[in-house]
């Protein structure tokens, strides 16, 4: 495929990172990946201002997603927290996050999840924020679970979560997955291991026991860079700030 030309004041990530559109032990990509030379298509005013996403956007409790029904959800209670920087390492603020998750039984509040794992009438599995000035999110959810997804024989899927990144407008928009330290299922996962193996550490949080809350909530910190040798993979090969 022949690379595309990028904008005057982009710059491309090393060779390496993220994860390749065709990945043949990830069973879907054969289905999903593009079979001709992408096409670039310039972003015009309508691109570049719009839809805007700023703090209206977002609720009061979006960001705890213990706290959006009338009674706590089922699981560990956990705290996800880090920054969003550029690839100079610089904090990018009033950048909209969004995760989705399943539940700790690992099922998500979807139509098409019919695993018989139960539902969590108190779980929703979505959430949104916006980082601060020094590039901060936080949220406060449960750990959730592992769950079967039939990729291969006696396939599981590691404990994850989504998040969507965007910057000033959905065209800009950006997907990753965390995951946990540890997982005893990283090496069946073909989503983690078709990550280049030198960048999947950047996908893994990090247990933070001094951001735990007594008696509350564990903490695990996941910064999130977008561009440079240290960026989080993404689900696409090209992706631009």
């Amino acid at each position: 495929m022949k690379t595309r030309p990028l904008p005057t004041g982009y710059r491309r990530d090393p060779e390496g990172i993220h994860p390749p559109l065709d990945f043949p032990e990830y069973a879907s990509t054969t289905l999903r990946h593009p079979r001709e030379p992408l096409i670039l298509l310039p972003q015009r005013l309508t691109e570049r201002t719009g839809p805007v996403l700023g703090t209206d956007r977002v609720g009061p409790t979006d960001n705890d997603l213990t706290a959006q029904h009338a009674q706590q959800p089922i699981g560990q209670r956990i705290i996800v927290h880090g920054r969003l920087l550029d690839g100079d390492g610089k904090p990018i603020p009033n950048s909209l996050i969004e995760i989705w998750q399943a539940n700790s039984g690992g099922r998500y509040r979807h139509d098409s999840d019919r695993w018989d794992s139960a539902l969590d009438p108190h779980f929703d599995g979505v959430g949104r924020t916006l980082t601060d000035n020094a590039g901060r999110y936080e949220f406060t959810t449960v750990k959730p679970g592992a769950y079967p997804w039939r990729n291969h024989h006696n396939a599981w899927r590691p404990a994850h979560i989504h998040f969507s990144l965007f910057g000033t407008a959905f065209a800009q928009r950006l997907v990753t997955q965390m995951y946990f330290p540890d997982d005893p299922l990283f090496f069946q996962d073909p989503v983690y291991n078709s990550v280049p193996e030198h960048a999947r550490e950047l996908l893994v949080s990090r247990f933070d026991y001094e951001r735990s809350e007594p008696e509350r909530a564990l903490a695990f910190a996941f910064d999130i860079v977008l561009r440079g040798p240290d960026a989080t993979p993404f689900e696409g090969a090209d992706h631009d700030d």
